[in-house]
């Protein structure tokens, strides 16, 4: 379902061209752009504009090496799927609120049709054209929106359920991170502790300094008058 939703996605960016990225991507490792494009049978030009397209968007990242005998650079390209799923996700909300929009309009408002023409008007527009097709001169008659708010309905339901999946999705994705994350502090944390433990073996087998004796002050101004007495 993942793969199939990110095809959705950079195909409705990038066109049908752009689908094949999807299977050279994990989301983990950064994939040399000259493999792609080898593997979509394209140039390394129109793989590029393709992850342009798509990088606008901040879907894909990139880093880039420099060839030192060369001298030119070559980018290396990753799929960022929970932003991915995020801008699908918006994307669904978009058209959920357009979608119902029509459907409360449908509900509140009349609308009427020519039956030859099969050209609709709203209310307002109908009685501009006092109810008369402007094309053919037909007299409108009155829709009957039923059939309409039964489709308008069915596919709003489907948004929805795509939108659970997305969800769903998204969530298994953020655990991942979160775990991910929680890996690498534990990693972390185990290296301090073990650089922790080496300096402190380290500074137990130095020998410990000898402190100079302290000399009296006054045994030494004893000794010098006698000296002087002398």
């Amino acid at each position: 379902m993942l793969k199939k939703f990110l095809k959705e996605i950079v195909v409705s960016i990038a066109g049908k061209p752009a689908e094949g990225i999807i299977d050279l991507f994990d989301g983990k490792k950064y994939v040399n752009e000259f493999i792609i494009a080898k593997k979509l049978n394209l140039t390394i030009n129109q793989t590029r504009n393709i992850l342009y397209k798509i990088s606008d968007y901040g879907l894909v990242s990139f880093i880039r090496k420099k060839d030192k005998k060369k001298g030119w650079y070559t980018y290396f390209w990753k799929i960022e799927i929970v932003k991915n799923l995020e801008f699908l996700r918006e994307n669904l909300l978009k058209k959920m609120e357009q979608l119902q929009h029509q459907i409360t309009s449908r509900k509140t408002k009349e609308f009427y049709v020519c039956g030859r023409c099969n050209i609709e008007f709203n209310e307002e527009n109908a009685l501009v054209h006092s109810f008369m097709c402007n094309e053919c001169g037909e007299i409108m008659q009155l829709k009957d929106n039923t059939p309409v708010l039964k489709e308008y309905n069915k596919e709003l339901d489907k948004m929805r359920k795509e939108l659970e999946l997305v969800d769903d999705e998204l969530k298994i994705e953020r655990e991942k991170i979160e775990k991910s994350k929680a890996r690498e502090m534990k990693k972390e944390a185990k290296l301090k502790a073990e650089e922790k433990k080496k300096k402190k073996a380290a500074s137990a087998k130095k020998p410990a300094k000898k402190t100079p004796k302290k000399v009296s002050v006054k045994k030494e101004t004893k000794k010098a008058k006698s000296k002087k007495r002398k």
